[in-house]
């Protein structure tokens, strides 16, 4: 396939366990509705106009990606992914052609709608500067001590859950993050590492429903969820 110009690159960081989800084989391939979630994932990715390529970063003794049908497609390709999530998305950056914007996303991240997509691309074009998308934080913030202990209630204005997408400059991410690996400082997500770096990025509002799963009753949640977003699309 010729990729547009346009298009944009996505890389998926996929190399992780999910030491929370309790199970013998990395999340990603745990099925929802019959299907591995990644392929849900990378499906709903390139499912969209705008996405021409998904890089997918897997863990060295990966043996399952190479099995699923979405593998052979020539929208997805792999590259050798690292202990942390941070080497990963490194190893996804280096490996493409050198491109002005890049997203990243969780491939435990299947429901992931067009329309906050959109959101997010369209935010960073009309401005000009990265972003991510995240919902603000409802319930009350409490922070504990060690033990479980209740310290105090936080301020929840201004409070986020971060999601993915992110989405920043190539350059800008790619520098962002090898300088936080060089110092030593522990990146969560990639915005992390542009905050390290003292570069602006931002917060578009998203969905609820953009679910990361990360325990197993996530799955049935997230099968609820696909199918409701299903007949939306049909309705």
């Amino acid at each position: 396939m010729n990729i547009n110009t346009d298009s944009l690159y996505v890389v998926l960081p996929a190399a992780g366990i999910g030491k929370r989800m309790s199970k013998n084989i990395p999340k990603q391939y745990l099925k929802i509705n019959g299907r591995c979630i990644i392929e849900h994932t990378i499906e709903r990715l390139l499912s969209h106009p705008r996405i021409g390529q998904v890089i997918v970063a897997l863990a060295e003794h990966d043996s399952m990606f190479s099995t699923l049908d979405i593998s052979k497609n020539s929208q997805v390709s792999t590259v050798l992914g690292g202990n942390e999530r941070s080497d990963s998305v490194l190893a996804g950056l280096k490996a493409m052609h050198e491109q002005t914007w890049v997203l990243v996303h969780d491939a435990a991240r299947p429901c992931l709608t067009h329309e906050d997509i959109d959101a997010l691309i369209h935010f960073c074009f009309k401005h000009d500067t990265g972003a991510i998308l995240a919902t603000p934080v409802r319930d009350t913030m409490k922070r504990s001590q060690t033990n479980q202990q209740i310290k105090s209630t936080e301020n929840r204005n201004n409070l986020w859950h971060a999601q993915t997408p992110q989405m920043f400059k190539h350059q800008q991410l790619t520098r962002s993050i090898e300088l936080a690996l060089q110092s030593g400082v522990e990146i969560t997500d990639e915005a992390s590492a542009m905050e390290f770096a003292n570069v602006d990025s931002f917060i578009v509002s998203g969905r609820e429903d953009n679910i990361k799963i990360t325990r197993p009753s996530d799955l049935n949640l997230a099968a609820f969820i696909l199918t409701q977003q299903k007949e939306e699309t049909c309705a």
